[in-house]
């Protein structure tokens, strides 16, 4: 067994290898976006619960995805819209030129 397949903190007899973390890193994600049944959701929550590397990474995923969300809840400058608006036109008058 190597460093790193020991270093995960888990409490129970069966330690999860660094592929088994791996494996959990999408699923986290998913979890984070609602995507899981409800078995995989309690299934990813007891490993996240035990594992501390992974914890760290769900509390990374949450945080980075909160701050995405916020960000995009901006609306830009009417200026800014009235120039990209503008490209799109220009765009889409060349395609249908094309």
């Amino acid at each position: 067994m190597s460093v790193s397949d020991t270093s995960h903190g888990h409490v129970h007899g069966d330690e999860p290898s660094s592929a088994d973390c791996a494996d959990f890193l999408e699923r986290i994600v998913r979890l984070i976006d609602n995507e899981l049944e409800d078995g995989d959701c309690a299934i990813v929550r007891a490993h996240v619960d035990s594992c501390s590397p992974c914890l760290e990474r769900y509390d990374l995923q949450r945080t980075v995805k909160a701050v995405v969300a916020r960000s995009c809840g901006e609306t830009a400058p009417e200026e800014l819209r009235a120039k990209v608006r503008i490209q799109i036109q220009q765009i889409q008058v060349r395609i249908s030129e094309g």
